[in-house]
């Protein structure tokens, strides 16, 4: 997959921005760029401050719920160095009873590029049993509106084809 193929960035920048923050230098690696772990914890932090409003708040396993990871698949596409700064854009692309598929962009604002593409599926737990269970109404109803305004979108988002909801 190349980034011809992925939006553009001026058409990710029209989604809401979250984690945006320069590249710290204590995320440098020894190349001289964001190391390879950083991408992904920065785009999964994005993606918690994205459902916040759906419902989904960080405290949630306090209230009983959680959202675990369950697949990922990612792809880099451009460098960030020290003192880029950087924002997530979130994508989501459907939900089944018990889980949810988003595309999290990592963005260079500084360059304004695509830099980072994870796309990830994500399941919904009951705490008491750490188990999936299904959404709560509410919190489903909010990730269908949110799945129905990001489908509306003028472009189609490019996935990998290996990941799936069940």
């Amino acid at each position: 997959m190349t980034t011809s193929q992925q939006p553009t960035y001026d058409q990710l920048a029209v989604l809401p921005a979250y984690s945006e923050q320069p590249v710290p230098i204590a995320f440098e690696d020894v190349n001289g760029h964001l190391n390879v772990r950083h991408y992904t914890g920065i785009a999964s932090e994005g993606l918690d401050e994205s459902i916040v409003e759906l419902g989904i708040p960080q405290n949630w396993p306090a209230a009983g719920h959680a959202c675990f990871s369950a697949e990922h698949h990612l792809n880099y596409f451009a460098e960030l160095r020290t003192g880029d700064q950087m924002s997530t854009r979130v994508l989501l692309l459907g939900r089944s009873e018990r889980a949810a598929h988003a595309v999290v962009y990592l963005l260079d604002d500084t360059h304004q590029r695509l830099s980072y593409v994870m796309e990830e599926i994500f399941l919904h737990i009951d705490m008491s049993t750490r188990r999936t269970a299904p959404w709560p109404e509410d919190v489903a109803a909010n990730l269908d509106r949110r799945i129905a305004e990001d489908a509306a979108l003028p472009w189609t988002p490019v996935t990998s084809g290996c990941l799936a909801l069940r």
